[in-house]
C-alpha cells in the first residue's frame, strides 16, 4: 500500500483531481483512508511506478524497432562523398540541359526558351544565374540575325562529350564484359530490357545500346522478347568476383590464414564512426560466416535452415558489393537497385541491408537522390583504379568545378570568329558583335536591374526570382539600340 500511495504521489496525473484522497497523519506519515472510484480514461499503465504492493501488475516491455529511416538518419556523414556527390548533382542538369540543346537542329537555344525549361531539368533558381556560374560550359551570345540572346555549350565541352562517345565506343568489349557479368549474376541468365536502360549510364553502354551490342553479338545475347535478354553461354573466365581478388592479395601480401580471408569483405569506416561494444566481436564473426558466392550456382540457399538467415544476407551482400563494382563509377541509384531484386533472387529490403553494413556501402542523400557508393574504391572523393570512361566523365566535371577560374584565357577574338561563321560573314568585319557579357556584369550602368537581386548557393537550391526576365529584356534592348 505505501508503494501505491508513493507511485500516486510522485506522478502527477494520478494525483489530480481525478482521485480523492482523504489521509489520516499520524507521527508524520500520511496513510490511505479513503479512495474514490478512480477515472482511468486518461492514465496509462506506463505512468504507474511499481512498487512493493503492485508487483502483480505485468508490464510488457518491447524492443525499440529501428527502421532503416532511423540508420538513414543517425548514420555517420562520409563528407567526401557528400561533396562528389552535390557535384554530380549539378553536372546532371547541366547533362540535361546538354541533351535538350544537341536534340535541336541549330544545337543553340533561345535563353528565354531555357527558362521554360527550367522546371524540366530539375533547376529551381533563375536560368540566368545557373549559365553564368559555369562560362567553360555554356556560351551567351547574341543571335547574329534573330538579335535575340541564345545559348550554346562551348568547344571545351562539345569536345569532351565527342571524347566521351569516342572512349565508349572504343571501351566496347569492357562494356559486354559487364553485361555478361551481371546475366551470369542472376538467377536464370535473364534482364529485363528496362531495367538494363536504367544504368546504361553506369555500365558504359552507347545510347543505342540494343542494336549496338545485343544485336552486334548474338554468340553472347538473345533477345528471348523485347523486354528480356538472355545470355547464351557462360565465359567462366569471368565468374570471378572482385572481392574475391582483393582476398587473394590479402591473403598473399599481408601473410593471413585462409580462415580468416576466405568469405571477409574489406571494412572502410568513414571518419567519426564509433564502433559500440561488442560490434569486433560479431564483425569478426560474420567474416568467417560461409556463404554462396555470386557466380556459384552449386546449391540454393534457404533462409529458414540454421544460419540461413545469415547466409542468405550475406549472399545479398556479395551480390550488391559484385554489382557496385561492375559499374563505371562504383556507384548507382538506391531506386535502380529493386529493378534487379528478383532477377538476382535478393527480394528483401535493400536499402536496410546497405545501412547494416556503413563499413561496405554508403549512402548519400545529397540532391535529394539517395545514391550508394562502395567504399573500398574510394579515397578522398575520387576513385582509386580508374577507367578510360570515368577519366573523360571526371574531366566534364573538372570542367564544371572550375566556376569562373581562368576565365581570361577565353578570348573574345575567339567567340567573334565562331558567331561570324555562323551568321556565314567574314570573321575581320565583327564590328556588330555586342559585348553582352560585358554589359551585364556592370548591373549599376541599368537603373532597371537595380532593384533585382538573388542569392544562390553552392547546391543551386535558391529561391526562384525574376532575374530571367530582366537578363533577357536588358540584353534584347543593348541590341536594338546596338
Amino acid at each position: 500500500m505505501f508503494g501505491f500511495i508513493g507511485c500516486i504521489c510522485k506522478n502527477p496525473r494520478l494525483s489530480s483531481a481525478s482521485f480523492q484522497l482523504r489521509t489520516l497523519k499520524t507521527h508524520g506519515t500520511s496513510l490511505l483512508f479513503k479512495l474514490s472510484p478512480p477515472v482511468t480514461k486518461n492514465i496509462r499503465l506506463s505512468d504507474i511506478s511499481f512498487g512493493p504492493l503492485n508487483l502483480f501488475i505485468q508490464k510488457r516491455w518491447k524492443k525499440p524497432v529501428i527502421t532503416a529511416q532511423m540508420r538513414l538518419e543517425d548514420r555517420t556523414r562520409d563528407l567526401k562523398l557528400d561533396k562528389l556527390m552535390r557535384s554530380l548533382k549539378r553536372l546532371k542538369i547541366v547533362l540535361r540541359i546538354q541533351e535538350l540543346m544537341m536534340s535541336r537542329r541549330d544545337r543553340y537555344v533561345s535563353v528565354q526558351l531555357l527558362s521554360k525549361w527550367r522546371r524540366k531539368v530539375g533547376l529551381n533558381i533563375g536560368i540566368g544565374i545557373f549559365l553564368r556560374k559555369y562560362p567553360h560550359i555554356f556560351e551567351i551570345y547574341t543571335h547574329p540575325l534573330k538579335r535575340t540572346l541564345c545559348c550554346r555549350l562551348t568547344q571545351m565541352m562539345l569536345s569532351l562529350i565527342e571524347e566521351e562517345k569516342r572512349v565508349i565506343r572504343e571501351t566496347e568489349f569492357m562494356a559486354v564484359e559487364r553485361l555478361k557479368k551481371l546475366l551470369m549474376v542472376s538467377i536464370n541468365g535473364t534482364l529485363h530490357v528496362h531495367a538494363i536502360s536504367l544504368i546504361s549510364r553506369e555500365l558504359g553502354l552507347p545510347e543505342n545500346f540494343r542494336d549496338s551490342i545485343f544485336l552486334k553479338y548474338p554468340e553472347d545475347f538473345s533477345l528471348v522478347n523485347l523486354e528480356i535478354v538472355k545470355l547464351v553461354k557462360r565465359d567462366e573466365s569471368l565468374a570471378v568476383a572482385e572481392v574475391e581478388k582483393w582476398r587473394e592479395r590479402e591473403y598473399r601480401e599481408k601473410w593471413l590464414s585462409e580462415f580468416e580471408t576466405r568469405y571477409a569483405f574489406p571494412f572502410n569506416y568513414p571518419t567519426g564512426f564509433k564502433i559500440v561494444k561488442g560490434a569486433r566481436e560479431r564483425m569478426k564473426t560474420w567474416q568467417r560466416l560461409n556463404y554462396l558466392m555470386p557466380y556459384e550456382r552449386k546449391e540454393v540457399v534457404r533462409a529458414r535452415t540454421c544460419g540461413g538467415v545469415d547466409r542468405f544476407k550475406k549472399r545479398a551482400v556479395g551480390i550488391l558489393h559484385e554489382f557496385l563494382s561492375i559499374t563505371v563509377e562504383k556507384m548507382v541509384e538506391v531506386e535502380r537497385l529493386s529493378h534487379f531484386r528478383k532477377d538476382f533472387g535478393v527480394e528483401i529490403n535493400l536499402r536496410e541491408l546497405l545501412l547494416k553494413h556503413p563499413g561496405i556501402f554508403y549512402i548519400s542523400t545529397r540532391g535529394n537522390i539517395q545514391n550508394v557508393f562502395l567504399r573500398d574504391s574510394y579515397s578522398k572523393g575520387c576513385l582509386i583504379e580508374p577507367n578510360p570512361v570515368y577519366t573523360v566523365r571526371r574531366k566534364i566535371l573538372d570542367l564544371l568545378l572550375m566556376g569562373f577560374r581562368n576565365t581570361k584565357k577565353m578570348g573574345s577574338q575567339e567567340e567573334r570568329n565562331m558567331v561570324s561563321q555562323e551568321a556565314g560573314r567574314d570573321p575581320s568585319n565583327g564590328e556588330w558583335v555586342i559585348p553582352i557579357l560585358e554589359s551585364l556584369h556592370n548591373e549599376e550602368s541599368d537603373p532597371s536591374l537595380s532593384g533585382v537581386s538573388c542569392s544562390s548557393s553552392d547546391d543551386d537550391d535558391g529561391e526562384e526570382c525574376d532575374w530571367d526576365d530582366a537578363y533577357i529584356n536588358q540584353a534584347e534592348r543593348l541590341a536594338t539600340h546596338k
